[in-house]
């Protein structure tokens, strides 16, 4: 099993927090979020990394030297101001060959997301929080724990919850994965896209079903008042 974190774009909705650092190297309760990352893939026995990377990258490689029990591919995506996580995804795409954890690099989770995304007997689970969502998450519909739609157009009222950025994919559909995420980026151009729109184009042909995490403290850290949630409630939860 890998892991195949994006870490390629700045984060500027942070504003000033990442003018010096890469987003995964914001620090919530004195620890960088790709800190809290690594120990929970540690603990669930991951031990080899594709680390997409763009920003400020060099701060990245030079992190992980603290941890050498890893082993890590880099992949740089050096239009990372240019484009999203599609882009980011399709760069990594040859790396789908067998069953795989997707993060992205800027979610805050307790290391128990990671143990139940790796026990859950479904091939391709996602984690999602059954919440009230607004206009900013990627949202889920769902048939049972199928997943029907996903992304950032679904209606709230209509969406059962929030993916929050962090999955298990089965190798079996990296062939599938590879293709659409190709047709999203070089035949259509969507270059600013989520990689959520390949998902959600492949429901059609793949089945991908909701682990529902909405009792593990998790957050995706997006804007000040995100990281201001994770200190004072998500953090401390952990505990």
């Amino acid at each position: 099993m890998k892991a195949i974190i994006l870490n390629a774009g700045k984060g500027g909705r942070l504003g000033s927090l990442t003018d010096d650092r890469p987003k995964c190297l914001v620090e919530v309760g004195g620890r960088p979020i790709l800190d809290f990352q690594l120990d929970a893939l540690r603990l669930g026995g991951v031990r080899d990394l594709v680390m997409v990377v763009g920003y400020r990258d060099a701060m990245i490689s030079d992190y992980l030297k603290r941890y050498p029990e890893f082993s890590v591919t880099w992949i740089e995506n050096p239009d990372y101001a240019e484009t999203n996580t599609a882009y980011s995804l399709w760069l990594a795409r040859g790396e789908m060959t067998e069953d795989f954890l997707y993060l992205n690099g800027d979610v805050l989770f307790h290391p128990e997301l990671i143990r139940r995304l790796l026990a859950a007997p479904d091939a391709s689970p996602l984690a999602v929080e059954h919440k009230p969502c607004g206009e900013e998450e990627v949202k889920v519909l769902l048939s049972g724990t199928r997943i029907t739609a996903i992304g950032k157009e679904i209606a709230p009222e209509e969406a059962y919850g929030e993916f929050i950025g962090v999955a298990r994919f089965s190798g079996a559909i990296g062939p599938l994965f590879s293709d659409t995420l190709t047709e999203v980026v070089e035949r259509d151009r969507l270059l600013k896209n989520y990689f959520e729109t390949a998902v959600d184009r492949m429901l059609v042909e793949a089945s991908f079903t909701a682990l529902d995490i909405s009792d593990i403290p998790c957050i995706e850290i997006d804007f000040p008042e995100d990281l201001e949630r994770a200190e004072t409630i998500i953090l401390p939860s952990f505990r």
